[in-house]
């Protein structure tokens, strides 16, 4: 694919924190199939900024769904052939990949890397020594400062409110258009919706979207 081709191609925004094992399958088996269809731009967020936001629980913190996700990661990336390890411990804390990412343009090839580094080898980058061993990987020496600059900080907080404000409530989610597509099996949706753009304007895609609310439970 050349140059301008690509440039040709519909923008698409991909928002995703290291810390989702769904997002890392996505990035791994489905990303690529759109490599002729979208210009695919890599956005890191917080997940728990994002989970803050509209009040959630992450699969990880609810006891039995947190096993069976990471059991159904195991089994999805079995099926499909991608290499799949469990970090030491999860949930850990993605801040420091988060902005090492940003500080380095968030390419797609650095976010492959980190990403197989901690869901591909079960690495934790949450170790010293681990996280030295990702930054030689990467061949950053200045690490600590880069990850340290206030305005890297400040992209980070800057993509997580703007991907709340996109209507973003997980990762990982391929923005397209107006468009968001949940979660790494919304993929043959997103497909579909790039084959006919009218997709959500019939039937009941369409009416889900004017669909009465006829029972709230208590919040306490």
């Amino acid at each position: 694919m050349t140059h301008q081709t690509r440039l040709a191609l519909p923008a698409a925004d991909w928002y995703f924190d290291y810390v989702s094992p769904f997002a890392y399958l996505q990035f791994a088996a489905e990303l690529p199939r759109f490599a002729d269809r979208l210009a695919v731009t890599c956005v890191p967020v917080l997940f728990a900024g994002l989970l803050n936001h509209w009040g959630q629980k992450g699969p990880a913190e609810i006891a039995p769904k947190r096993v069976f996700t990471f059991q159904y990661c195991a089994w999805w990336a079995g099926r499909r052939g991608v290499a799949y390890r469990l970090p030491a411990k999860h949930p850990f804390n993605p801040l420091g990949v988060l902005r090492l990412t940003i500080a380095l343009d968030s390419r797609p090839e650095i976010v492959g890397e980190i990403f197989r580094f901690i869901w591909g080898e079960g690495r934790d980058v949450g170790d010293p020594a681990e996280w030295a061993a990702l930054c030689r990987r990467l061949r950053v020496d200045d690490a600590e400062a880069l990850v340290a600059q206030p305005e890297v900080k400040e992209r980070l907080r800057t993509n997580t409110e703007r991907a709340v404000a996109a209507g973003v409530y997980g990762v990982p989610t391929l923005k397209i258009g107006g468009r968001c597509f949940w979660g790494v099996d919304a993929t043959d949706m997103a497909r579909d919706y790039l084959d006919d753009p009218t997709l959500f304007e019939r039937g009941e895609l369409e009416r889900a979207t004017r669909l009465p609310v006829g029972a709230a439970r208590r919040v306490s």
